[in-house]
């Protein structure tokens, strides 16, 4: 189905309307006190989050390649879905305190943010490059954690000398040689753990080489498919405004 204009303007309105709900529900977060302005601002977005989570189930069919009620009874079990009604969960507590059951912390009130992603076309633009790399990001990410455990294994056996600032190991245990792995994999540099023998501290000098070139590799990837994914929308907006411009061609020409 090919929307209008006026469709399209209306679409936008409305994530702009529930992007800014969903800030209004964020903003209490940052305080550790509660009053009545932040009650109502979550009962508010609460509210919203509810209608629009009743619409999308209600219209699952129309965005689903299954049957119509086959889409209605799957929508619920769908990550988005799921994410919405974590969502409006926590409100229950502020619309009717008699529901324990449904109390949450303020914790599950930051999957909030995750509804930015349904709303925000560029953060769905990334997740949907995501989706299409999902192989060649995996592989990057597994060669990633087996290059920070074989660095984190050689480094633990081969820095033992002790820190004369606390006469201890470097590393106590193999989790602290992992975590900085990590550290120098990402070039973070935390500075809590560092090499005091010559060899730990070539090992470190190539770790961080290598992890400069591993870290790399998906900024490229990301990049090469959010230009490929722009393009493809690109691609299918001028194809529906291309038939959007048949169809009023059409018309006119069967009512002249």
């Amino acid at each position: 189905m090919i929307g209008t204009k006026s469709d399209l303007f209306i679409s936008r309105l409305y994530d702009l309307v529930m992007l800014g709900m969903i800030g209004v529900s964020i903003f209490p977060l940052m305080f550790r006190e509660t009053n009545v302005a932040f009650i109502t601002m979550d009962w508010l977005s609460g509210i919203c989050f509810l209608v629009d989570y009743l619409l999308r189930w209600m219209t699952a069919d129309l965005r689903s390649k299954y049957k119509p009620w086959i889409a209605f009874l799957i929508y619920p079990f769908t990550p988005m879905a799921i994410v919405d009604l974590l969502s409006i969960l926590p409100t229950f507590n502020v619309l009717a305190p008699a529901f324990k059951v449904a109390r949450v912390s303020r914790l599950i009130r930051i999957i909030r943010v995750f509804k930015v992603i349904r709303y925000f076309e560029p953060l769905e633009i990334i997740l949907a490059v995501i989706r299409r790399q999902s192989k060649i990001l995996c592989t990057v990410f597994s060669l990633a954690v087996f290059y920070v455990f074989v660095t984190a294994l050689i480094m633990f056996n081969a820095e033992v000398e002790m820190n004369p600032e606390t006469g201890e190991p470097l590393f106590k245990n193999f989790f602290e040689a992992f975590y900085w792995s990590a550290c120098t994999l990402t070039t973070v540099g935390y500075g809590d753990f560092y090499p005091i023998s010559d060899i730990g501290r070539v090992i470190s000098i190539i770790s961080a080489i290598v992890g400069i070139a591993i870290i790399a590799l998906p900024s490229g990837i990301m990049t090469a498919g959010y230009m490929d994914e722009l393009k493809l929308r690109r691609q299918k907006e001028e194809e529906a405004e291309r038939q959007q411009a048949e169809l009023q061609q059409a018309d006119a020409a069967s009512d002249a």
